[in-house]
């Protein structure tokens, strides 16, 4: 007699019911992976924004210069590395991307474009500077604000620390 080998069509829809089963099921853990990581390098970035004001900051201290305030010109300043150094306001690195949080943070930041890791937007009213991931909306924006963003505000009027917040709802 000739046995024929293969599956039933039983078989088959019972395995696509099972790999249906798993799909429904596992697929909601795998989505959000994206948002949870955009959402965990936020993160990082203000840990690396927290870290280097506190260098920054010590060096201050060092320097003596603690207790001024920022200048339009020959204000307080430290030499990070050669070559390089911050503006402060009472301390900490004033809330300037270009020749200031440049030096101290080492990551890729523009205002505008698609090469960049970061996107940037200075505040100059609040004192403080926006870092948002490409692909996110500005959290400056008039309508339709991004909520995916780390931001360093030095509006210090004496000496005292600085605010570094982050807001991941919209990542």
């Amino acid at each position: 007699m000739n046995k024929q080998k293969g599956f039933t069509l039983i078989e088959l829809v019972v395995v696509i019911i099972i790999l249906g089963i798993l799909a429904v099921t596992a697929a909601p853990k795998f989505i959000n992976l994206q948002s949870d990581a955009r959402a965990s390098t936020i993160s990082g970035l203000e840990a690396a924004i927290k870290g280097a004001d506190s260098l920054v900051h010590s060096k201050s201290l060092i320097a003596g210069n603690e207790k001024l305030a920022a200048a339009a010109t020959g204000g307080p300043s430290v030499t990070v590395a050669t070559g390089k150094t911050v503006s402060l306001n009472y301390g900490h690195a004033t809330a300037v991307w270009a020749d200031n949080l440049a030096n101290i943070l080492d990551i890729s930041a523009a205002t505008t474009g698609t090469t960049a890791e970061w996107l940037y937007k200075e505040d100059s009213t609040t004192k403080s500077i926006y870092f948002y991931p490409q692909g996110q909306k500005d959290p400056t924006a008039a309508t339709d604000a991004g909520t995916c963003y780390v931001q360093y505000v030095n509006a210090l009027t004496a000496y005292g620390p600085i605010s570094v917040n982050k807001k991941v709802d919209g990542c």
